[in-house]
């Protein structure tokens, strides 16, 4: 009975984290998918490049408000609990949600449209903040020692279910709609669609039984005092973080509208082998989460993006030199396939980072940082370097320096081979941490 009672409970907690998450980020894939169509409709310009620029630039405003959400609800994790901070959360981008499937059009009442979406983005970002660092503190502080990989990957499988709920949306509707039909009205299904998961995540939050974790003394000193001690453990967290948010917003968001706008892939066709992709992802970050309670968070997370840094080149240059649906299918599956194995062990590496009297707060400024600089504004960064330079190839380059990054951060990583933190690899000022 006490064994069935537990494997419900872990259940529960997997499922709190994974269901929230996956509403958390599939609007914003949603909305990265779209992107073309949004342009069209929220921000109509004198060219199509110009109305493109203005709508990657409304998705990076969303990480403007990033690191606010983070530090608010990171405060409000680490002070009042987990859960509390996730039904918060899950609130929030639901209220943000329903601006997107309810906006009014430009061609109904003008700029004030656009200020709408700029709005209800805005808000997305502030629950999003907080979201990554309360799910993943939530659900490495239950997995006790031994088996943080493997729950922490469940974090990313959230959001890798996200992508793929998008991708099916995206596919869907391109494939059975007609252009006209689809700007109309069509754009709005699947954000209507995430609605539905909103109440869901709300209501098993609500009944999460909170994991023990050691209350740190009461205490007067700043946030920014309590950050200033662990200065490694930013700067690593944030650099494996450059590494996962340049990756998933240019390979998983970007690449889609990329390949049939700039390489002629038929828009279904980037979708289906987007869906495809995605499902290897999902199966290699179970697989590598799995492997990383073995083998060591380092070791695994290491070994994955040194793959990925080799083949990104080549197989961008095989996909460019003659472009169709299934080279873009079969480039995309080995490609997010090293992603995923490379965030299996991501969740829990940053979680080690910190002490559990600061782990929400800690990961909400380095995550959401690193996000907002080099995830949101990703796709406006490449495609305005793209429209710069003509090179087919920015994308790709893009990818690789945030990977070498990652690597750095990787080798700053506090702790022993298998993810467990370790005082001999804390800089002094750690130590007071």
């Amino acid at each position: 009975m006490v064994d069935q009672r537990t494997r419900r409970s872990a259940l529960q907690q997997v499922a709190a984290a994974v269901i929230g998450n996956a509403l958390e980020w599939y609007d914003f894939v949603v909305f990265g998918f779209f992107t073309p169509v949004v342009a069209g409709i929220f921000f109509p310009a004198s060219s199509e490049y110009g109305s493109l620029l203005l709508t990657t630039a409304s998705f990076g405003v969303g990480f403007v408000m990033r690191p606010l959400g983070g530090i608010a609800i990171g405060v409000v994790a680490d002070k009042r609990g987990r859960s509390s901070a996730m039904q918060l959360v899950i609130g929030l981008m639901a209220i943000a949600t329903a601006m997107i499937a309810l906006a009014p059009t430009y061609a109904a009442i003008g700029v004030g449209a656009s200020m709408w979406i700029v709005a209800a983005r805005m808000l997305q970002g502030l629950a999003t903040g907080g979201e990554f660092a309360s799910a993943t503190a939530f659900l490495i502080e239950a997995a006790g020692p031994g088996r943080r990989g493997i729950y922490g990957a469940w974090q990313m499988v959230g959001q890798g279910l996200a992508m793929l709920l998008g991708a099916l949306a995206g596919a869907l509707l391109t494939h059975n709609l007609s252009h006209d039909q689809l700007y109309a009205w069509g754009w709005r299904i699947p954000f209507a669609c995430g609605l539905l998961i909103a109440p869901v995540g709300l209501w098993i939050r609500r009944h999460l039984q909170e994991p023990e974790r050691p209350r740190a003394p009461g205490s007067t000193e700043s946030l920014g005092a309590a950050l200033a001690r662990h200065p490694r453990a930013l700067l690593s967290s944030f650099l494996m973080t450059v590494f996962a948010t340049s990756s998933f917003y240019v390979l998983i968001v970007y690449m889609p509208g990329f390949a049939h706008s700039n390489l002629g892939v038929p828009l279904d066709g980037a979708f289906t082998g987007q869906c495809i992709s995605l499902v290897a992802m999902v199966v290699l970050t179970v697989v590598a989460g799995a492997a990383s309670d073995r083998f060591g968070l380092r070791r695994v997370m290491q070994g994955a993006i040194v793959l990925l840094v080799l083949a990104l080149y080549p197989l961008n240059s095989w996909l460019v030199a003659q472009p169709d649906a299934w080279r873009f299918a079969l480039v995309q599956v080995i490609l997010c396939g090293l992603f995923g194995a490379a965030m299996g062990p991501f969740s829990a590496a940053v979680a080690e980072q910190f002490g559990a009297s600061m782990r929400s707060t800690g990961m909400a400024v380095s995550y959401n940082l690193a996000v907002m600089i080099f995830g949101g504004f990703g796709p406006l960064i490449v495609t305005w370097l793209l429209h710069a330079t003509g090179s087919l190839m920015t994308p790709a380059l893009y990818v690789l320096c945030g990977s070498v990054m990652g690597l750095a951060g990787t080798l700053l990583m506090r702790g022993t081979s298998d993810g467990e933190p370790s005082t001999a690899m804390r800089l002094p000022q750690d130590l007071a941490g």
